[in-house]
This record gives structure tokens, C-alpha cells and sequence, in this order.
């Protein structure tokens, strides 16, 4: 997968790299994503395969629930190594188990990415709109990502972070992650956001535990490989 650089994303990165919301602090990105194979996401791809015939040698039809009809799929397997490989930069130091991933991603429809975005950024959108003379920052970021992937041919791909063992903020109120995979373009962007609590970040630095400085592991964001 081959970070892809396009600079209409850098004013909409720039704004929800640290918003400040008074009691919380929002961090996203969006990144842009080449399907295209390096050396190494070559032999990861064979091994994420490998693990997945695996695993469809040692289920059975009896095993409810299931994801062996989706996994015998090769077209589906092929998406899910495309996923499990953009979270993989996304997150350079998780090592994503490619079956354990697939429990955890969600195909959506455009409706329900914009019900949760409307959710969770109302408070970004009201300071996005403050910033940049009324414009609307879910059109902004529509826009962007269409630009990249276009979305009427994209299939949509939330993953829910299994918050016992794999990346998640520190304090998070709330995270998503959300995918936009384009089979004929062969690209794939993520937009990745989580809500921090300031008031628990204070008390949590008050109580004598490390700062941000000490603890390079705290942002998920920062000093990714990409």
C-alpha cells in the first residue's frame, strides 16, 4: 500500500489534527491509500491468506457465527487484506490478525456514515463553519474523499477498534474508523476520528502519571511509519 499525498486533504487534516473543544479534544485524518503492493505488503498479503485458508481448513458449517461464506469469497478475502493492510499503516505498530479484523469491519451505506459523522462532529462542524465562512465541513470532506475514490462507486467499511487489545486513545470518549474502497481505482481512504476528554487528560496528568511528552505510545496519531 502506497501512502498517497494529495494536498486538498491537508487543509481538512490540518483542522482536525488537535481541534480543542473546551472540555474535549477531537484528533483526526484522513489518509489516501494506493492498493497497489510493496515488497513487504507482498508477503504480508500471502500470510494474511494463508492464515485466512487456514482458518477456513478448520471451520465448519455448524459454527455459528461465522464468516466462512464471506472469507471463501477470493474477490471478499482480497478486500479484507486490502483493509486489514491500510489499518496496518494506519497503525504501524498493531500486528492485525486478518480473521479477527474481519469481525470488527462493517460494510455501511453512505447514510449511515453520515448519521454518525452528523452525530459525533456537530460540534466541528459548528467551529469548521466558524473557520471557513459557513461552508459545511461533511460536504468539504465528501468532496475531498470524492475527488480520491469516487463515491458513488465505493464500497463504505466502518472497523470498530476491539478496545481490549487493539490501538485506542487513551481516555477516548468516542472513536470511528471509516473506509472508502474503490475496486476499479484501486484506492482506499481512511478517515479516522476520536474525542478525548480533557477533563480526564488533566486529572490523569494532576494525579502524577506522565505527560504526553513522556509517553510517545498516548497519541496514535504521532510518529506513524507511513
Amino acid at each position: 500500500m502506497k501512502y498517497l499525498d494529495y494536498s486538498h486533504l491537508e487543509s481538512i487534516n490540518l483542522f482536525l489534527r488537535h481541534l480543542n473543544l473546551g472540555e474535549s479534544t477531537l484528533k483526526g485524518s484522513i489518509e489516501a491509500y494506493s492498493c497497489k503492493h510493496t515488497v513487504t505488503d507482498r508477503k504480508q498479503s500471502l500470510s494474511l491468506e494463508h492464515e485466512i485458508l487456514d482458518y477456513l481448513g478448520q471451520s465448519s458449517d455448524s459454527d455459528p457465527p461465522s464468516p466462512v461464506d464471506y472469507l471463501a469469497s477470493r474477490s471478499s478475502r482480497k478486500t479484507l487484506i486490502y483493509l486489514v493492510l491500510t489499518l496496518g499503516h494506519m497503525y504501524p505498530d498493531y500486528d492485525f490478525s486478518a480473521v479477527k479484523a474481519h469481525l470488527f469491519f462493517r460494510e455501511e451505506r453512505w447514510e449511515n456514515f453520515k448519521q454518525i459523522f452528523d452525530n459525533y462532529m456537530f460540534e466541528a462542524e459548528k467551529e469548521w463553519a466558524l473557520a471557513n465562512g459557513g461552508s459545511s465541513l461533511l460536504d468539504c470532506i465528501s468532496k475531498a474523499i470524492g475527488e480520491i475514490v469516487k463515491l458513488s462507486e465505493c464500497e463504505i467499511y466502518s472497523y470498530n477498534l476491539d478496545v481490549e487489545g487493539e490501538p485506542m486513545e487513551r481516555g477516548a470518549l468516542w472513536s470511528f474508523n471509516f473506509f472508502f474502497y474503490n475496486k476499479k481505482l484501486k484506492r482506499v481512504v481512511s478517515f479516522r476520528c476520536c474525542c478525548l476528554s480533557n477533563l480526564a487528560e488533566e486529572g490523569f496528568l494532576a494525579g502524577g502519571a506522565l505527560s504526553l511528552d513522556d509517553n510517545d505510545d498516548v497519541d496514535i496519531f504521532d510518529d506513524m511509519d507511513m
